[in-house]
């Protein structure tokens, strides 16, 4: 059957209308009703679309409900199905939640209850709480975008039915997110709108980039394909010579965007890339275990104490009730560091070199403030 148009259904046609999509009659065995959702927030139009044995409707409805229409003659004939067909969605469509209701007698018919409108895209009240939690401030700061995202948020808020309005509320004032560790120092990012708009441009970049220690500026021509924050620092992902690569923004020292224009691919994907680089990092990073004796007054600070240290407690105690841990870092200056801050109260195991080297340094440190 070729596709059929239907240009309204009820009585008043600035208020109710059922348009006929497409229709390829199918008896009335066919698949069951299905239903999408979604909401004009700027007309207050209300949509629903349902589907039946290949059929497959729209019904509007503007803020201002009321009108019905008895009269389904119409629309049975032009969809070429029976009036107990309509009447049978109409009901279906009651059974899934949206208030079509059938008034009998004169001026009767089929109407929607009040002011009811879809709730945002058919979302969930659960669904509708989730926009509303917290976005981390610094994030959308770097981005230039917090005036923008408070301003959205108060709109979306506005525009939701009484009934989830409180629940989305709720969520706003009592839930908050923040990335940032309670030690580390907000890197600056002076550059990140200027990769910023490489990416909505799609241009190649040219960045000088410090990476770290006492190693010079190097320069790299750029095929930026997206940022990610880490916590709260920032990385530009682009891609250089065929590989994909990572660079932390705060170490950009200068940018500028090139008039070659370079495409994202289509099948690149910004966070699965992130996720196998992250995953790859931890698997390939330096990793330097050691084995202490621990003081239980001071077990509960082991994850606290290095920020790079990852314990592993086990259930083995000595005689004084010490407990055994295994201490993984990248590097051994870093977990005799970690060892020496913990005075008296921890014991290295092993390795044996780390034990000495903890000796010496705590000698050290006596003959320095004995010599003062």
């Amino acid at each position: 059957m070729a596709a059929l148009g239907l240009n309204r259904v009820f009585a008043n046609p600035s208020r109710r209308y059922l348009n006929r999509l497409s229709s390829t009659e199918g008896g009335h065995g066919g698949p069951p009703l299905q239903y999408v959702l979604f909401h004009d927030t700027l007309c207050h139009i209300c949509r629903l679309e349902f589907g039946h044995a290949g059929r497959s409707f729209t019904l509007d409805s503007s803020a201002s409900a009321g009108a019905s229409s008895n009269d389904l003659t119409r629309p049975a004939s032009r969809l070429e199905v029976s009036e107990r067909t309509i009447h049978r969605d109409m009901e279906a469509l009651s059974g899934a939640g949206i208030p079509v209701v059938a008034a009998r007698g004169t001026g009767g018919g089929w109407s929607l209850l009040g002011e009811y409108r879809t709730t945002l895209t058919g979302l969930t009240e659960a669904e509708i709480q989730s926009l509303f939690v917290t976005r981390p401030a610094k994030l959308l700061a770097d981005l230039h975008l917090e005036k923008a995202a408070g301003g959205a948020e108060l709109k979306l808020l506005a525009s939701l039915p009484t009934a989830f309005r409180q629940g989305a509320e709720r969520v706003r004032q009592r839930i908050h997110v923040d990335v940032s560790g309670w030690s580390r120092r907000e890197e600056a990012v002076p550059f990140l709108p200027i990769l910023q708009e490489a990416l909505w441009l799609e241009r190649k970049l040219s960045i000088k980039y410090e990476r770290g220690g006492n190693s010079e500026r190097v320069e790299r021509l750029l095929n930026p394909l997206g940022l990610v924050a880490k916590g709260s620092v920032w990385y530009l992902v682009a891609s250089i010579d065929g590989s994909v690569r990572s660079y932390r923004v705060s170490r950009i020292a200068h940018a500028e965007i090139l008039n070659d224009v370079t495409p994202i691919p289509a099948d690149f994907n910004l966070a699965d890339y992130w996720e196998q680089s992250a995953s790859t990092f931890k698997s390939t990073a330096p990793n330097y275990v050691a084995t202490f004796w621990v003081s239980p007054s001071v077990l509960l600070r082991l994850s606290f104490a290095g920020r790079f240290a990852r314990v592993n407690e086990t259930e083995e105690t000595d005689a004084r009730g010490w407990r055994k841990v295994h201490v993984g870092f990248d590097v051994d200056e870093m977990a005799c560091e970690y060892a020496v801050s913990f005075g008296p109260n921890l014991e290295v195991i092993e390795p044996v070199e780390l034990r000495e080297k903890v000796v010496a340094m705590t000698k050290a440190t006596l003959d320095f403030y004995n010599n003062r």
